[in-house]
């Protein structure tokens, strides 16, 4: 049998190496998994005692609302306000989502034609380009991270596409790159958008996990961004819940309410008893909160984001002693490493499969989230501490 969306998906990149992984451990070999991000840290316990207690109520297992019940949009519509000083109306500008994959994936699908240009970063997470090719989009990839303007070479893209683009996807902090941006980089991306017709969407998983004093921007305290787009944000990173499968998409109330409609067709909601527990995340601890403070984060997520401060100052300090200088990322669980020089010549897959079996860590090789990535690797900081430090011993012996 042949399908005609799967035909446009390229071979995963990273089962190449997950296999080279599996085989090691399978042979005995103690790997110290560095590659996949997936948090490894318990979800707060405050949240997972509100989901229990709300399992244990039989009205909470019926059909739910596939936009998200009211008091979970109420929540959000408060922490933006807390959080940013952005207003958003629950009704018609939140709807929430099973994740922010699924999330992105179905307003791509509404809000696209098959042929339509959808500019995305490369590299970058990989459902920003694939979400537009299994909609049958066609994606220009914008050169990003180190040395890199991404704004200017946005501008060349957009000048050198036809059909003109009619969707751009960005995410800061970003994942893989950890480039991160200011309000200014905001307000030029609206100015951009309302001038070219371009419909934007913000990915804003790594909204908490930022260092050295870096706090990241809401793409919505731009002025005028509603106009012209909408912001994603997961509860998977701040709040450690990636196994729970809950986001939430903000903004543009046209673009919401198509969202809204197509889950309509698709979904009946999140389990209930999560998106009740999505709701003390997002205010449980206020209380403890500066109420003048816009930008403050609540203690748990503090918590979690010291947890990796620690773990990426483990690695980068680990890493320079064994020759390996990688500036330290101001945001997101992760380290964006150019390849060393002498293994240069290899590229990103063939230097990741050397590393799992010659140093015992496996990392995910930057080909995997775009051509632009070949040069690099990425760590994702989903060890302890006293783990990382066994992946440097390990990388020595091959630095």
């Amino acid at each position: 049998m042949q399908f005609a969306r799967l035909e446009r998906l390229p071979p995963y990149v990273f089962a190449t190496v997950n296999e080279i992984k599996m085989e090691e451990r399978r042979a005995g070999k103690d790997i110290i998994d560095l590659g996949m991000g997936n948090p490894d840290l318990g979800t707060p316990d405050h949240i997972v005692e509100k989901m229990v207690e709300a399992a244990r109520k039989p009205h909470n297992h019926r059909y739910s609302a596939s936009m998200g019940i009211t008091k979970l949009r109420m929540a959000i519509a408060s922490w933006y306000r807390r959080r940013f000083g952005v207003e958003i109306d629950p009704n018609t500008e939140a709807v929430v989502t099973i994740g922010v994959k699924e999330g992105m994936s179905h307003l791509i699908l509404v809000t696209i034609r098959p042929g339509d240009v959808v500019l995305t970063p490369n590299p970058t997470y990989p459902i920003h380009p694939y979400s537009a090719i299994i909609a049958g989009g066609d994606v220009r990839g914008i050169p990003m991270g180190p040395g890199q303007d991404f704004f200017e070479n946005l501008l060349a893209a957009t000048r050198q596409s036809w059909p003109r683009p009619k969707v751009l996807i960005i995410s800061f902090p970003h994942n893989p790159t950890t480039e991160v941006v200011d309000p200014a980089f905001f307000e030029k991306i609206v100015e951009y958008a309302k001038e070219h017709e371009i419909m934007v969407i913000h990915d804003f998983a790594y909204a908490d996990i930022i260092f050295d004093g870096y706090q990241a921007p809401s793409f919505l305290q731009a002025p005028g961004a509603k106009d012209v787009g909408v912001e994603f944000f997961s509860m998977s990173k701040s709040y450690s819940m990636p196994g729970w499968r809950v986001g939430f998409c903000v903004g543009n109330p046209e673009i919401i309410f198509a969202l809204k409609r197509i889950k309509s067709y698709l979904d009946y909601g999140i389990f209930q008893p999560i998106q009740i527990a999505s709701i003390i995340a997002l205010s449980g601890e206020n209380e403890e909160n500066d109420k003048n403070d816009l930008r403050h984060r609540q203690p748990c997520v503090r918590d979690i984001c010291d947890i990796y401060r620690r773990r990426r100052d483990t690695l980068i300090t680990g890493l320079s002693r064994v020759g390996w200088d990688i500036p330290p990322p101001k945001g997101t669980m992760f380290v964006w490493g150019k390849i060393p020089d002498k293994f240069a010549h290899m590229g990103s897959v063939e230097f990741s499969k050397f590393l799992i079996k010659e140093a015992q860590v496996a990392v995910s090789p930057g080909l995997g989230f775009g051509e632009y990535g070949d040069d690099f690797v990425r760590f994702a900081l989903i060890e302890n501490e006293m783990r990382i430090n066994q992946a440097v011993r390990g990388l020595r012996k091959v630095m």
